[in-house]
């Protein structure tokens, strides 16, 4: 077995890179660098899939994989990351309508859960009216919205009007492959993230964590 674990990932190797997370674990490595390592795996799987190399069964393939890692790191994890101890303020995250991807939201939620947040995970292909209803039965205060392709831009501006429009006080945070600053103008968001952690940070923001 040789070679990182973003460079696994990003080759998709699934047996080698769970042995090596496995190992890392064992030897008492930070689980967090871990995930970080994975993370930099899916940029690299994303820039593939960006340049016509990867495709959509790569894609989905690496999610699994990235599951796989997820399910084995969360054990080491403490809660309450970031200090937030047993508040569990509630937060509604979903991949926006037109984009089916769920491996950076499956991130996403998983951060924040282990950060001491209340997701409800709304899944992919996420209608509008879905978010509005959800925001209203949680009494969330934040809202997640995610999407790896640019058509996903269109329905995340629509979705942040459609709370708006619905008179809900909400901060709405971003993310996805081809997010920017310019892109979170265009939607009205009220912040982007570039990857799980910066989630976290933007929810910890908002929540006063």
């Amino acid at each position: 077995m040789s070679g990182s674990i973003a460079e696994l990932l990003s080759t998709l190797n699934e047996k080698d890179i769970l042995d090596l997370v496995k190992r890392r674990l064992n030897e008492g490595a930070d689980p967090l660098a871990i995930l970080d390592e994975a993370r930099e795996g899916m940029k690299i799987v994303g820039d593939r899939f960006s340049k016509g190399t990867y495709f959509i069964p790569e894609l989905i393939f690496s999610g699994e994989i990235l599951k796989q890692v997820a399910a084995l790191v969360t054990p080491h994890l403490k809660k309450g990351i970031g200090e937030r101890g047993k508040r569990r303020e509630k937060i509604v995250v979903g991949t926006v309508a037109g984009d089916i991807h769920d491996i950076g939201k499956d991130m996403v939620v998983f951060m924040l859960d282990i950060s001491g947040y209340d997701v409800l995970d709304l899944g992919i292909d996420v209608p509008k009216q879905k978010f509005v209803d959800a925001v209203k039965e949680t009494g969330s205060k934040v809202v997640g919205l995610s999407g790896f392709l640019t058509l996903a831009f269109d329905s995340m501006k629509e979705t942040i009007d459609s709370i708006k429009q619905a008179g809900l006080k909400v901060k709405v945070m971003i993310g996805g492959g081809q997010i920017d600053e310019q892109v979170m103008k265009y939607t009205g968001a009220d912040g982007y993230g570039r990857d799980a952690m910066e989630a976290v940070k933007l929810a910890n923001q908002w929540y006063g964590g």
